[in-house]
């Protein structure tokens, strides 16, 4: 519930600044804000946390986010993106929940892995300290010693990033037994911080049911009752709902769980995430942030032009993401961002057609599926389900004149497509999926050649790339002569046949600083051909989207009015 007293004490006092609580003495306090989740998966607390992430950091805070997630996995690095989503890969090499997609893009910051917990991170931690003996001969119980090395977790992250606020996403449902430790950590770190130092949100779920016309609050009754019997009394509840809350059902949830009435906040379904700033400032979220919590919260006025921007395109083009993943469009999650960042910049409304290639078997094929398709998209991935399909899709690209964009697997698909098509080396693959090729024109990096594990052991994070001068690539990248963008793969197109790609005409317009890992591709005399062995897409912005598919939907539109 909304706090009222004027806290004094003997040691600290509130000093209502832009910023935070003040201790005696000067000392900052850290801020944290808890976001739970009730009723159901999926409800989209990571875009909230974000979206009140996003309005303290525009009030001048340092804010960061840790994410905590159930499973017994280190990470998530080895998870089918179909049942988990995709794999968000960090500057620093850190495999993490696509949430921290969100984060990045909404609080303008680099995170860093050790901000994503995972159940199996903590146990490992664990287990380790009581191997060493850091327990003196305790018996180790899940509370206090596992739900205390999260918490002091919390206080490690703070700490070392000198945060103003740190945000807290609880992954999950209450009452999922994977989370439990997690929400008891986040109850003690309140008591220990003091109430005017935490405030936690409750993310609950809505619902009309067809045929009633009504929103009903006993889903989210029931949640919150949940999360009180684990000692956490929500301070804020988002409602998420097709509708904006009605005043009786804000009353009503205002009066079974304990907040007051104008704590209750939509959280609307939105076409766009970027909309829910927006929405959570209309709905009185700042001044919620700065009574609850006295931190300075505000919008960004680029950010509500940008919103705008998505909301009222004046242009339209189509564009193919051809992968064997689009059963889940979680899977291209930072793709399907990166596209939305080039709408708002460039007032285009961008048509996504997912094509599964399984089925192509032929040039006609894929050429019959892209009628109407203004750009096509060959993402990342793995494996041999799927690879001709793209490969066919490629060619039909090059020979048509459809702008191309290839990302990571979607490069050497089409290193391969040209050494077969265009140089002659009919039987040319990867011998990731063709260990006896003859032309093996895609081969295993060397150092990954001696590798067994398969979790955190690819090349992985940012890396540095030199680009050709004169190239497009370059030019893409405002003139400047590196680029640096976060990889994740294994294989490389092979160095031993550079010279004769190059001979034949594909331009190799960005190298790796020691001229050996081929890092961007391009065809000259052709709307737009370029691929990159990295994942531009996962450092898009909505203030300055992604260069690469900023060009690739420029070329569609050059080409569609041509």
């Amino acid at each position: 519930m909304i706090r009222t007293d004027t806290f004094l004490s003997t040691k600290l006092y509130k000093c209502w600044t832009a910023k935070t609580i003040f201790m005696v003495g000067g000392a900052a306090a850290t801020k944290f804000i808890v976001v739970t989740g009730g009723v159901l998966s999926g409800l989209g607390k990571g875009v909230a946390a974000a979206s009140i992430g996003n309005l303290v950091a525009a009030g001048g805070n340092k804010v960061i986010a840790i994410k905590c997630d159930g499973y017994l996995n280190v990470d998530p690095g080895t998870m089918n993106p179909v049942e988990h989503g995709e794999v968000f890969v960090l500057d620093d090499g850190g495999e993490v929940d696509m949430d921290f997609g969100h984060y990045e893009r909404f609080l303008g910051i680099t995170c860093s892995r050790d901000w994503n917990l995972t159940m199996g991170k903590v146990f490992e931690t664990i287990r380790t300290k009581e191997r060493r003996g850091d327990f003196l001969g305790k018996t180790v119980q899940l509370i206090p010693h596992v739900s205390d090395e999260i918490r002091n977790h919390f206080h490690h992250v703070a700490t070392t990033e000198q945060a103003d606020v740190v945000l807290i996403e609880v992954g999950g449902t209450v009452g999922d037994l994977e989370n439990e430790l997690y929400i008891e950590a986040c109850r003690a770190l309140g008591k220990e911080v003091g109430e005017e130092n935490i405030l936690y949100v409750h993310l609950t779920y809505v619902p009309i049911p067809a045929g009633v016309s009504e929103q009903k609050s006993k889903p989210t009754q029931q949640s919150v009752a949940q999360l009180r019997e684990r000692g956490i009394e929500p301070h804020i509840i988002i409602g998420r709902c097709s509708e904006y809350l009605t005043p009786a059902i804000r009353e009503k949830i205002s009066t079974f769980c304990g907040v007051a009435k104008e704590a209750v906040i939509t959280g609307l379904d939105v076409s766009y995430v970027y909309e829910l700033p927006l929405i959570f400032a209309k709905e009185g979220m700042i001044d919620l942030l700065q009574d609850e919590l006295g931190v300075h919260a505000k919008l960004r006025p680029n950010w509500i032009e940008l919103v705008q921007s998505l909301q009222s395109p004046k242009q339209e083009v189509t564009i193919a993401l051809c992968g064997k993943y689009t059963a889940l469009e979680d899977s291209y999650a930072s793709i399907v961002e990166a596209l939305h960042h080039c709408r708002a910049n460039l007032h285009t409304n961008i048509t996504l057609s997912f094509i599964d290639t399984t089925d192509i078997t032929s040039c006609a094929d894929a050429q019959n599926l892209l009628k109407g398709v203004d750009g096509v998209i060959v993402p990342g991935g793995f494996g041999a389900r799927g690879v001709e399909g793209k490969i066919h899709v490629v060619r039909c690209c090059r020979e048509n004149n459809i702008p191309f964009l290839g990302i990571c697997y979607g490069l050497q698909l089409a290193v391969i497509e040209f050494a077969r098509n265009v140089c002659g080396l009919k039987n040319a693959s990867s011998t990731e999926f063709n260990e006896q090729t003859p032309d093996p024109v895609v081969d295993i990096l060397p150092e990954q050649k001696q590798i067994v594990n398969k979790g955190g052991t690819m090349r992985l994070g940012a890396y540095a790339a030199d680009l050709q001068k004169g190239s497009l690539v370059r030019q893409l990248y405002g003139g400047k002569p590196k680029a640096s963008e976060r990889h994740r793969h294994r294989y490389e197109v092979n160095p031993a046949y550079h010279e004769i790609l190059q001979k034949n005409g594909l331009v190799f317009s960005g190298l790796s600083p020691d001229g050996t890992l081929v890092e961007f591709i391009e065809l000259p005399n052709h709307p737009y051909f370029v691929g990159t062995q990295a994942h531009p897409e996962l450092k898009s912005k909505l203030e300055e989207p992604a260069p690469l598919f900023y060009g690739l939907i420029k070329a569609c539109l050059e080409t569609s009015s041509s």
